[in-house]
């Protein structure tokens, strides 16, 4: 049988545990390795400015990619030159290490476009 926490493809053969969440504690830890990141409750968020309009879509198609590469997909708000982006895992209910990998990723996706 299964449990509460797992996912169960399709063809019910394999059982995936689905990310475990962080406490407060490992999200406080880990939002020391990204200074730019802020907690708002079940999520991460970082704004950023980018140096034009059209290097910011440059960032948002960059960050895209990556999120479909992860399979991990931010929430964005695009408001002219200034971005902001928001990570949780849905799926989790909560923040998880793909959060923060996804973060540090954005976090050099930003900086390459000289938005900071």
């Amino acid at each position: 049988m299964y449990s509460e926490g797992e996912v169960i493809l399709a063809d019910e053969q394999e059982v995936i545990p689905m990310a475990d969440t962080l406490d407060d504690t490992a999200v406080a830890d880990r939002l020391r390795d990204l200074p730019a990141w802020s907690r708002d409750g079940d999520e991460i968020r970082r704004t950023v400015k980018a140096p034009s309009f059209l290097a910011g879509i440059d960032v948002v198609t960059d960050v895209a990619r990556a999120a479909e590469d992860a399979d991990h997909h931010p929430d964005i708000d695009i408001r002219w030159r200034t971005l902001t982006f928001a990570l949780s895992t849905h799926s989790a209910g909560g923040l998880t290490g793909k959060d923060f990998a996804l973060a540090a990723t954005i976090d050099e996706i930003a900086a390459r476009h000289g938005a900071g």
